[in-house]
């Protein structure tokens, strides 16, 4: 149906983004990761997939077309919806979703919100045919990414707003003690721009 959005970055809340396209402002629900890298009043393009509803139109907006893809791939896996789909998303990149499906990793899997022990059996069996191998796009930082998802979504948040590897290398590190059980992405990012400003 609409498969991106180019427009200027109207606002960005802590689950979505309005682009503004041809003077309508279109709100896309994105991971906390894709959210990272867009700034209000600047333009961005963001691949895009349509979820129809009886009562609603939901648009979702990705960081690139391999997130989009297992978005829609996942979906077809029976007892995941748009809103599961885009939890894994939020927290595993494609590649750890990827790997975790490929090697029978239900304890990863049981990481996402709303994914119990028998639904990440049922993804495994339904999607390890179809999932594909790790692509190596969405690099690990430190090779700790897959067990620290929140890492590499502030590290890619840095990289999009035009710090360099090294620079987002080191504040990743310095806001990892404030991480804790549950990591607030947006907190973590709103840190890590705060050690790069000082710096």
């Amino acid at each position: 149906m609409i498969a991106f959005v180019r427009g200027r970055v109207a606002a960005v809340t802590p689950l979505s983004a309005v682009l503004e396209v041809g003077g309508v402002g279109l709100e896309l629900m994105c991971t906390p990761g894709t959210l990272a890298t867009l700034r209000p009043g600047h333009e961005s393009t963001l691949p895009t997939s349509m979820v129809v509803r009886e009562d609603s139109m939901t648009l979702f907006g990705f960081l690139d077309d391999d997130e989009k893809g297992c978005f829609e791939l996942v979906q077809t896996a029976s007892g995941v919806g748009p809103k599961v789909a885009q939890a894994m998303l939020a927290v595993l990149t494609p590649d750890d979703l990827r790997r975790a499906i490929s090697s029978d990793d239900v304890k990863t899997l049981t990481r996402v919100p709303g994914i119990g022990q028998k639904g990440a059996q049922r993804i495994i069996l339904e999607l390890r045919d179809r999932i594909g191998a790790p692509t190596g796009s969405g690099a690990a930082v430190g090779g700790v990414s897959a067990a620290q998802p929140w890492r590499d979504q502030v590290h890619q948040g840095l990289l999009g707003l035009g710090w360099s590897a090294k620079e987002a290398d080191k504040a990743v590190e310095a806001v990892s003690d404030e991480a804790g059980a549950q990591p607030d992405v947006g907190r973590l990012m709103r840190a890590a721009l705060q050690t790069l400003s000082k710096a």
